[in-house]
């Protein structure tokens, strides 16, 4: 998909498409390709979005976005909304939406009111499905939860990525495991304890990965995620780490032994190693 300058004047947006657009999946593409090139996503946020948090929803459109908290517009009647809508682009010329749009007090109005309220375009997009499935970010977090990262991955058109600051560990993974880096992550949704395939962007340069969700059961049953870069040694020079989702590979469990654990870690290692190798880079169907 062609990236759109994230920066845009308010009076040159001639298009806009309306919702919360958490997540920016293969959905949301449907309308984010009608937009044009003086397009911008007007997002009505409900401080709820975990897939894509904040401005994240930007990068992944490839066109600004402009957000309006969802208490501001709570009490608003349809045409309160559509007025508003013409007040910040004052040269407003159509309006995008998806099937099951709804705006106003109480969701009193649908997309097909929105076409006798608001004098310009507005051009509603289908529901989209994938394989005769519908596609909604409802879907994705329930996939996400189940360790289903292909589904999940599908749905999106991209590899699930959260983002976490870099805090200390209990210290053993280096002297007796292997070393990891231990990650906070806030506002994201995690997905199902286990261990993954992934991917690491760290300092702007993205490393093949095995990571680790879930309560620590083997050492002090804490709760951790921690990615193990395969093969390199880095002492990150920022303070966080991008993680990319590619496969689930097995359960949290526990072992008896550090030793235990380690062999499982290497074996983790090698099935991570396998998988990246034959999926270097994710291509969507639909960008």
């Amino acid at each position: 998909m062609q990236k759109h300058s994230t920066i845009l004047r308010k009076d040159s947006v001639d298009t806009i498409a309306l919702g919360s657009f958490d997540g920016i999946h293969i959905g949301h593409k449907q309308l984010i390709h009608r937009l044009g090139e003086h397009g911008a996503l007007f997002v009505v946020d409900k401080d709820q979005a975990n897939l894509t948090p904040g401005i994240k929803r930007s990068e992944y459109a490839g066109y600004p976005c402009m957000f309006y908290h969802f208490l501001k517009v709570k009490e608003f009647s349809g045409a309160e909304f559509v007025a508003l809508l013409k007040k910040e682009f004052i040269n407003l010329k159509k309006i995008l939406v998806g099937y099951d749009f709804h705006f106003g007090k109480h969701r009193s109005c649908n997309a097909n009111d929105l076409k006798i309220l608001f004098d310009g375009e507005v051009e509603i997009v289908d529901e989209f499905c994938y394989h005769g499935v519908a596609v909604h970010s409802s879907n994705i977090r329930a996939f996400l939860k189940e360790g289903k990262i292909d589904e999940a991955n599908r749905f999106l058109g991209r590899e699930y990525a959260i983002i976490g600051d870099i805090v200390a560990g209990q210290g053993i993974g280096q002297k007796e495991l292997v070393a990891t880096l231990n990650l906070k992550v806030l506002d994201y949704l995690i997905p199902k304890e286990g261990v993954y395939a992934t991917r690491s962007r760290v300092d702007k340069k993205i490393y093949d990965s095995v990571s680790f969700i879930g309560k620590r059961l083997s050492t002090d049953g804490n709760f951790s995620i921690e990615t193990h870069i395969i093969g390199e040694r880095i002492s990150p020079e920022n303070s966080n780490v991008e993680l990319f989702f590619v496969k689930y590979l097995r359960e949290n469990k526990k072992f008896e032994t550090l030793h235990d654990l380690k062999m499982q870690i290497s074996k983790d290692i090698q099935s991570a190693k396998k998988i990246l190798m034959t999926c270097k880079l994710y291509f969507a169907d639909f960008l």
